[in-house]
């Protein structure tokens, strides 16, 4: 098989594709055929050494997969060579074969092709965990989404307005808010231009949001934490913008709000059962076409390297794809 190896942490300049063995499955593990690479900003801090999960060179980069069942191992029981499904890899992902976890691997709708289910399971996988799970997210309330034109963010601006809530996208180009218009937000921020936390109270008549979607960190969040409703959740995505910001703990304290962390590859091992609960309702909208995935630009698997290199300088609008 072909595969995009990674042999040094840093810049992803020097990866290249090389001739790997295939791939047999372990006990627990499905062997898939793929179709399509999902390809995600914890793609970029892996292969730069600078991700909670760290993996030792060389490795196949790569965290999701779409494409066809070629073998199952012995403990596997719902799927079966010939089937079309999804799948979360920690890394392996970018090559023409890879080998998944049985619990993280899903059937996909027969309505969905491989970069629409490459683009599945790690964003809408993560968003509708951390609506649902962690913010109990209610019909009516306040969802502020940060980095609304990013793959992640655009899934938050989808999931929350099919949950009921109004939706106010931020992000920093009027390119990316008319996307997140286009996916149903009711009003948008650009926070590249005056107070950011100005304009989310006055769009939410100085009382603030009540769920705060953060992909982004940096120093938009202390922004973030001014401008939260009483009994607000801010939730931990991650930090785009590369610094880590310090929890203004008075501000949580004075709004009765809470900092909530979601970490969605921990929730999939611990409590596989409602992980795969979230994704019927996620299949079921998708097949009722309420929910579609925007696929902004596919790339061969030759140019993995500049699909990371776009995704690290937030040249992507949506979801990417490698396509082997």
């Amino acid at each position: 098989m072909r595969a995009v190896v990674c042999k040094s942490l840093g810049p992803p300049d020097d990866l290249a594709v090389e001739e790997r063995p295939d791939l047999e499955p372990k006990a627990n593990e499905v062997c898939i055929k793929v179709h399509a690479c999902g390809v995600n900003f914890p793609d970029t801090l892996i292969v730069e050494g600078r991700y909670q999960l760290r993996a030792e060179p060389p490795f196949i980069p790569g965290s999701e997969v779409a494409g066809e069942v070629i073998a199952v191992g012995e403990k596997i029981r719902h799927v079966r060579p010939g089937d079309r499904v999804t799948a979360l890899v920690q890394v392996g992902g970018f090559a023409d074969q890879a080998c998944a976890p049985g619990e993280a691997v899903m059937p996909i709708p027969r309505e969905m092709d491989y970069p629409q289910a490459s683009a599945f399971p790690l964003v809408y996988g993560t968003v509708i965990h951390a609506l649902r799970q962690r913010a109990a997210l209610a019909e009516g309330e306040t969802l502020l989404v940060l980095g609304a034109g990013g793959g992640v963010g655009l899934a938050a601006v989808q999931i929350g307005k099919l949950m009921g809530a109004r939706v106010i996208a931020a992000a920093s180009t009027q390119e990316k808010l008319s996307l997140a218009s286009h996916y149903g937000a009711d009003e948008t921020i650009n926070y590249s231009h005056g107070s950011f936390k100005d304009e989310v109270k006055k769009r939410t008549k100085g009382q603030g949001a009540d769920v705060i979607f953060d992909p982004v960190g940096g120093d938009l969040a202390q922004d973030c934490f001014s401008a939260i409703n009483w009994r607000g959740r801010y939730l931990v995505i991650g930090f785009a913008a590369g610094g880590i910001p310090e929890v203004a703990l008075n501000r949580l304290l004075l709004k009765g709000a809470s900092a909530v962390g979601v970490f969605w590859g921990a929730f999939v091992a611990r409590e596989p059962k409602v992980n795969f609960e979230n994704f019927e309702q996620l299949f079921a909208w998708f097949s009722e076409g309420k929910l579609r995935p925007h696929i902004s630009k596919t790339y061969p698997l030759e140019e993995a390297a500049q699909a990371l290199a776009d995704m690290r300088a937030r040249r992507v609008n949506g979801k990417i794809a490698l396509l082997p």
